[in-house]
């Protein structure tokens, strides 16, 4: 059997940490692709080293390498994509179920419809439409409408790394989903570049000349905080018993603002989580711009709003397959990394009977541990992932072969080599996009604890991982365990229940504490975990 094994990795800060990865490669810390192959030597060895030149050929466009007359590929998702888009925009939208072995979950007919009503919101609501110069007016004037606004607004600011640009915007995007407001996302670090627009006839990029000017600056000392606002009692709540959802509480105020800045960053303030709070989001529901900074899958909190519980559970009735179905509904890469996707795909990856990516990450202030890659291949190999007794001590240089004990033969790969996580570098950007959409191609993954990389990966992929400890490994934690769910965990959660003081962790059946941070708040399906 063709095998093939992935390894990227990511990380906030990065530079090479060891030198050896599963076999004798170069560990860089910036997010590599390395390629394991392995067959029975002979025939098929030697068929798989000839199949891979030819299928290196053809257009970025062309499919017709993965098309078999026994398979079906369902280019809409279920209902998850709509029809009518330009496919030579982007060719990822309508090709990238023909690349999956894993079909993915089906999404439920009430996220389906709510997804249609919500785009007809963007295109009545959002830039270009006399609504938006409107709303546009109002803020400028600084003064809340005088009634409550038909169309409301959500900017998410971008920032940091990709894996977590991409949570954010997942998180954001829902948040807008249930609250009825057009979801704009701030068009810095090449989310434009890297993206193709999930709406048609509209856009979910803020258009330049937003009159906050300053809004990326936004932070704990802005004057409009909704954390700071409550703490000095600026904005409180009124009644418990008023909708959360249709616009229709009233403040007790006089006056509301006519913005708000929502921060949900690590160093939020107790009075910043009360964003998770019902009496909030009424209070919330009434201003028509809110403006979002955070770095995380806020999603497990939201679950927490009760006001928002039926509903979610409507939408998503499958619990740990929420950003599995975002993800694959708002990000499409745009051609240009599709085409390093699909090259790299059918160069490497078409004709593998099975793949196994293994995603890791060690960050500039982790030891260099010789142990981790003793970890790597016991998790593999006691999973069954990979074969015992292959040779990775023999593997010398960047691409080599070398038989195992058993028979194998493996071929290691890697398409990039960057060395360090950069911000702000677009064809940097690109390659990490493409990495990860890569991983989320194979069949099973092995991603280590806390890297949003993984997370992406894992969810679009629609891959529950084992996970890989994080930091020195103490000789008595087990090499890998499997997640309870392919669901990102949220890092920074709330640690109470809005003045129940409850363990956030153990309120709704399907929000847990996750495995790989113990603080954080994760989604699951099974209610016994």
């Amino acid at each position: 059997m063709a095998t093939k094994v992935l390894q990227a990795a990511a990380g906030k800060r990065w530079r090479p940490a060891i030198s050896t990865m599963l076999v004798a490669v170069l560990m860089t810390t910036m997010p590599p692709l390395i390629v394991v192959f392995w067959g029975r030597i002979g025939e098929q060895a030697m068929w798989i080293k000839r199949a891979v030149p030819g299928i290196r050929e053809g257009p970025d466009d062309d499919v017709s390498f993965v098309e078999s007359p026994r398979t079906s590929h369902d280019k809409l998702l279920g209902g998850l994509l709509v029809d009518g888009f330009d496919q030579e925009s982007c060719h990822s939208r309508y090709q990238s179920a023909m690349y999956r072995r894993n079909a993915g979950r089906q999404p439920s007919e009430h996220l389906v419809s709510k997804l249609r009503s919500h785009e007809d919101l963007q295109r009545r609501c959002g830039p270009g439409t006399a609504a938006y110069s409107a709303a546009l007016e109002q803020l400028k004037s600084g003064k809340s409408p005088a009634a409550s606004p038909e169309c409301r607004y959500l900017v998410s600011i971008s920032y940091r790394g990709l894996g977590n640009r991409i949570l954010a915007a997942a998180s954001g995007f829902l948040y807008a989903l249930l609250t009825g407001r057009v979801h704009l996302v701030d068009p810095s670090n090449q989310m434009d570049d890297l993206f193709c627009e999930p709406f048609t006839g509209t856009t979910w990029l803020l258009p330049p000349g937003f009159p906050l000017v300053d809004y990326q600056s936004f932070y704990l000392h802005t004057a409009q905080r909704y954390g700071k606002m409550r703490e000095n009692r600026v904005l409180r709540p009124e009644s418990p018993d008023a909708p959360v959802s249709g616009g229709q509480a009233t403040a007790a105020v006089a006056v509301l603002p006519a913005f708000a800045y929502i921060h949900l960053d690590y160093n939020q303030t107790d009075y910043d989580q009360l964003f998770f709070c019902d009496e909030d989001q009424r209070l919330l529901s009434n201003i028509q711009w809110l403006v979002v900074r955070t770095d995380s899958y806020i999603v497990p909190g939201l679950f927490l709003v009760k006001a928002f519980q039926d509903e979610l559970a409507e939408l998503f009735p499958e619990r740990d397959a929420v950003f599995h179905h975002l993800g694959r509904y708002l990000f499409h890469p745009t051609n240009h990394v599709w085409g390093l996707v699909t090259r790299y795909y059918r160069g490497h990856l078409a004709w593998a009977r099975r793949r196994v990516g293994i995603q890791v990450r060690v960050s500039s202030w982790e030891s260099e541990s010789p142990e981790l890659l003793k970890t790597i291949t016991t998790c593999t190999q006691e999973e069954g992932l990979l074969p015992r007794s292959w040779y990775y001590e023999k593997m010398k240089g960047m691409y080599w072969e070398q038989a195992t004990a058993t028979g194998e033969v493996v071929v290691v790969d890697q398409p990039s080599h960057e060395e360090h996580q950069l911000y702000g570098v677009k064809a940097h950007d690109r390659k990490a996009w493409a990495e990860m959409y890569l991983l989320s191609l194979t069949d099973m993954i092995v991603t280590t604890g806390t890297s949003t990389f993984g997370y992406v990966a894992q969810g679009l992929g629609g891959l529950t991982p084992w996970v890989l400890p994080r930091g020195e490994v103490n000789g008595t934690a087990p090499p890998c365990r499997r997640d309870m769910s392919m669901e990102p965990c949220f890092h920074v959660a709330p640690l109470y229940d809005c003045k129940r003081w409850e363990d956030a962790g153990k309120i709704v059946p399907h929000v847990r504490h996750c495995d790989d941070m113990p603080a954080g708040l994760k989604l699951v399906d099974r209610t016994e975990w």
